[in-house]
């Protein structure tokens, strides 16, 4: 069955398809005014013949759409996962859509990521990641765009930015396994790009050096096997580490997996700790000692910055600072 259109309302009502799309749009400010009579009779004749409005079309006549853009960096991770789940609540609360779209890692993602925004638009964008880690046509694309840019993201930034980082967080889960009694630290960082992780691993060194302990770093990827090699490896050392700081709780989980197939005690033998507090961590054998980022708290403060630029372009650069929390569970005890 066709689908009624502007046309088919007109004539059913009997005025012109241009009074349709001024009653549609509600336009009141016109030099002849549309009676109410009018306004009452082409909203019958919707009702009569099941018209719906062309939301899209509608949106792109005012110049808006409703949709916020959504990038996202990493879909297996949880962590990225409750931060947008805390960007979609606050968006659905405020009247606004969501449509997300992929970090790409190559340049025909890159441009196929592209190719998508371009045919749907949205109001302004929120990224799960600051922008130098984009590809650059698409940085040079979001840049270009001239709709706001909300960035979560773990350093400065030079646009609106959630400001995410786990310096601090570092800092007292450091102190935590250093009065632990733990001196041999090691840190598994698995990354896809050498500026993830900066916040935790510059303050790991940092302190390690002021106390004149020696670091045991390990890189790996950011896959489960990645994280899982590397700390079997690390873990077969004669000097092995008594405690392991991992970059995230999706890779110590891999880390807590590759300490059991090495018959070490956890945390009796080795404690392991993470960061983001992903639901997992509280259901891992044993807890998983974790420092939150209050993810989901994370989500809803950039779309809180990404309304008010709507409502004031020209403010100053917004910044909000995410508060941390370590916390301890069963993963890490005192040095045997």
């Amino acid at each position: 069955m066709k689908r009624p259109t502007q046309k088919d309302v007109a004539q059913r009502a009997g005025v012109s398809r241009s009074t349709v799309s001024y009653v549609l749009n509600d336009q009141n400010d016109l030099k002849i005014p549309i009676s109410d009579e009018t306004r009452q009779r082409v909203m019958q004749a919707m009702l009569d013949l099941g018209y719906e409005p062309d939301a899209r079309a509608q949106s792109l006549r005012r110049g808006d759409t409703n949709i916020v853009g959504v990038i996202i960096p990493v879909i297996q991770n949880p962590f990225f996962w409750q931060i947008l789940s805390g960007i979609s609540e606050g968006l659905q609360e405020s009247g606004y859509s969501l449509h997300l779209s992929h970090h790409p890692l190559d340049m025909q993602q890159e441009a196929n990521t592209i190719r998508e925004l371009t045919h749907q638009p949205v109001d302004g964008f929120i990224l799960l990641a600051a922008v130098q880690y984009l590809l650059p046509r698409l940085t040079d694309y979001l840049r270009k765009s001239g709709r706001p840019i909300v960035e979560i993201t773990g350093s400065k930034a030079e646009f609106d930015h959630v400001l995410h980082s786990y310096s601090s967080g570092t800092h007292v889960l450091l102190d935590h396994l250093i009065k632990l009694g733990h001196r041999r630290i090691g840190f598994v960082y698995g990354i896809t790009k050498d500026v993830q992780g900066f916040d935790r691993l510059l303050i790991y060194r940092e302190i390690l050096a002021e106390m004149g302990l020696e670091p045991y770093e390990t890189h790996c990827s950011e896959s489960l096997e990645g994280a899982y090699q590397a700390a079997y490896a690390l873990l077969q050392r004669e000097d092995r580490p008594t405690a392991l700081l991992v970059i995230n709780d999706m890779l110590a989980i891999a880390v807590m997996r590759a300490a059991n197939d090495l018959g070490l005690n956890i945390p009796g033998d080795l404690s392991v700790a993470g960061f983001d507090d992903i639901p997992f961590a509280n259901y891992t054998i044993p807890r998983l000692t974790t420092v939150s980022g209050k993810s989901e708290e994370s989500g809803r403060d950039a779309v809180r910055l990404l309304l008010r630029r709507f409502e004031e372009p020209d403010r100053h650069q917004q910044v909000v600072t995410t508060k941390v929390q370590l916390i301890v569970r069963e993963s890490t005890g005192p040095i045997s």
